[in-house]
């Protein structure tokens, strides 16, 4: 036997798995760690008086099994180091592989708005107090095995967190950064 194209035949199924990427998720609106735009800031002008559009996101790589997809998009530096959630959205169809920019403002045969930290079924945009530091905004996208609308309409961040322990999948985050 051959020593080396044995090796090869053994080698390369490893690689491809090494190279097989995992779930990820993008946006068009902002580069992961970049700064986001000012069509997704709030429309307040103490937040730079945007337009308060949801950001476009895309994604790739589902894990098997994915039934439904969810969205959180949560400030750590927010609400005094509290966090304050901006966005939420689930009973996303995995057929969907993204979302246009200002989409996401309220539910549809193929999404759920859940409620941001004031209580709101709809996306708020960033909105850090002048002269803080950039607040990171985290988008979370969480792949579910549960069905597309399987989830009650109205759930926070809490309980969308309960309603999906034992059904995670898997998940990725990309940060967006603001500060005026």
């Amino acid at each position: 036997m051959n020593f080396v194209p044995w090796l090869l035949a053994t080698l390369l199924p490893l690689g491809a798995m090494a190279a097989s990427a995992g779930l990820a998720i993008n946006s068009s609106s902002f580069t992961d760690g970049g700064i986001i735009a000012l069509p997704q800031v709030g429309p307040d002008p103490a937040c730079g008086s945007g337009e308060q559009r949801s950001p476009q996101l895309s994604w790739d790589n589902l894990p098997d099994g994915t039934r439904s997809l969810a969205l959180v998009m949560f400030d750590p530096d927010g609400g005094k180091g509290l966090g304050v959630v901006h966005w939420i959205v689930y009973n996303i169809d995995p057929t969907t592989d993204a979302l246009d920019e200002g989409a996401a403002g309220q539910s549809t045969q193929t999404l759920t708005l859940g409620r941001n930290s004031r209580g709101t079924l709809t996306y708020r945009g960033p909105c850090p107090p002048a002269g803080d530091n950039p607040h990171h905004y985290v988008l979370t996208l969480i792949a579910t095995d549960l069905e597309p609308g399987g989830l009650p309409p109205g759930l926070d961040r809490q309980g969308l967190m309960q309603a999906l322990q034992g059904h995670a999948l898997g998940a990725q985050s990309i940060v967006g950064k603001y500060a005026h």
